[in-house]
């Protein structure tokens, strides 16, 4: 299965496809261009028997944000802005700084992906992420993980066939990471991930972490004490290998780690409605005349041809 955080995949489109790409009337089309060649790649490259575009209900959960409030906070916009709230199927969710190019293609993409008979699943209150990581831990296949965000290589699970195709550098040249990855890369096994990101924080979600704890540190504390369960305790005991000036700032942050593990974990128990058989890649479009309509008033042209193309060959 190809679990794909589609945000991600249609920010990157947005922003790595020519502005140029437009229709007649000249409304953008480079994002829902740019995302149905990523796909149309991905289907190429792996061959998935099954599908789900993961969809952002709320990007800035509430529940979230009660316990740390500075999660994602910088993002929340403060001007006028149009067309966010069609990012998401959920009335709810706020507003977050966006292009008005990028927010008004987010309707022709959900619009594309539903005649194409792509899975979208999403679950008001939640992230994609928590939909990614319930999907990934639930439906008993091997999963593929497709994001550009590090906070998913939690899911890496060797032993459950869960990998994270990881598009930082571009879906074409993309890292395949696996728990030998994660190791090399930060120096953690993926089911310390989640503890190692809580430790070091991350900027670009709000996220502080622990002042003067970096991935390095960070790193060496998951792999002398396992969790961050065994560094609290080896905090508060008197005898312990932790340097004074780590404990100290350790010691500083107990309130912001008591909380941060449930802002930064993956959510893996929801009630998404669906079943295995819902996400099954079909190989041709669920709506024929609607593809069609949507690939001339689009100007979908040769994005349109590989997407087809790619489903009809899958198994």
């Amino acid at each position: 299965m190809l679990l794909l955080d589609t945000a991600s995949l249609y920010f990157r489109a947005f922003f790595g496809v020519p502005d140029s790409m437009r229709t007649p009337d000249g409304r953008p089309i480079n994002a829902v261009r740019g995302l149905l060649d990523f796909i149309a790649r991905l289907v190429t490259d792996y061959q998935p028997t099954h599908l789900a575009c993961c969809w952002d209900n709320d990007w800035r959960p509430a529940w979230r944000v009660a316990l740390i409030p500075s999660y994602k906070a910088h993002r929340v916009a403060t001007g006028d802005q149009t067309g966010i709230a069609e990012m998401s199927h959920s009335t709810a969710t706020p507003i977050e700084e966006s292009p008005d190019d990028l927010a008004i293609q987010v309707p022709m993409i959900i619009d594309t992906l539903t005649a194409l008979g792509l899975a979208i699943v999403g679950k008001d209150g939640y992230e994609a992420d928590d939909v990614i990581g319930t999907l990934a831990r639930t439906v008993g296949i091997p999963v593929d993980v497709v994001t550009g965000d590090r906070d998913l290589f939690q899911l890496v699970d060797d032993d459950r066939q869960i990998r994270v195709l990881y598009t930082a550098r571009g879906v074409g040249k993309h890292d395949r990471v696996d728990d030998a990855w994660l190791q090399n890369r930060f120096g953690v096994p993926a089911a310390g991930y989640r503890d190692f990101a809580t430790l070091k924080g991350d900027p670009s979600d709000g996220l502080p972490g622990v002042a003067g704890v970096g991935e390095k540190t960070a790193a060496n504390l998951i792999t002398r004490y396992g969790t961050l369960e065994g560094i609290i305790e080896a905090v508060a005991a008197p005898a312990s290998a932790i340097a004074p000036g780590i404990k100290a700032k350790l010691s500083a942050a107990i309130d912001y780690l008591a909380v941060a593990p449930e802002v930064v974990g993956v959510r893996d128990d929801l009630d998404l409605g669906v079943t295995l058989d819902d996400l099954v890649l079909a190989t041709t479009p669920a709506d024929p005349a609607r593809f069609a309509e949507l690939t001339e008033s689009l100007r979908l042209g040769g994005s349109s041809d590989r997407v087809l193309a790619a489903l009809d060959r899958h198994p």
